[in-house]
This record gives structure tokens, C-alpha cells and sequence, in this order.
């Protein structure tokens, strides 16, 4: 799995907010291989990135990255 298939799924939800976990699951993936592919995708400025707090399951609420297409 690389860059393309996360930059492709992030045009496929480009309306929604996705953080890595969510991004790992529908694409079936690792989720350090999904965290490496989007580091690459952020630092070459080709996806949208803020930080939000989510209730994580079971760790409580945490700060997360969350991504979107950048159009």
C-alpha cells in the first residue's frame, strides 16, 4: 500500500475529515503504514491537516490529526 491509494481515498471522502485510524480501517491497512503515507502526503503539501479532540475508544478523549483532499 503507498501514497496513492490514501491520496486516492482522501479525493474519494473529499468532504469529510478523516483521521488515520478511520483512513487504516477503510482501506484495510496498517495503521503506521497509513501515519508514514500521510507524514509524505503533508510535508509535499498535497493534503489538508488540523488537529481536533475525538473520543478514542479506550483511552478517553485525545487530541487527533484529522486530513482532508486538498483541492
Amino acid at each position: 500500500m503507498g501514497q496513492q491509494e490514501v491520496y486516492d481515498l482522501l479525493k474519494k471522502y473529499s468532504k469529510k475529515w478523516l483521521n488515520a485510524r478511520e483512513i487504516a480501517k477503510l482501506l484495510d491497512a496498517s495503521f503506521n503504514t497509513v501515519v508514514g503515507n500521510l507524514k509524505r502526503l503533508r510535508k509535499a503539501g498535497f493534503v489538508l491537516v488540523r488537529k481536533a479532540y475525538q473520543v478514542v475508544e479506550p483511552a478517553g478523549r485525545r487530541l487527533v490529526y484529522l486530513y482532508k483532499f486538498k483541492k
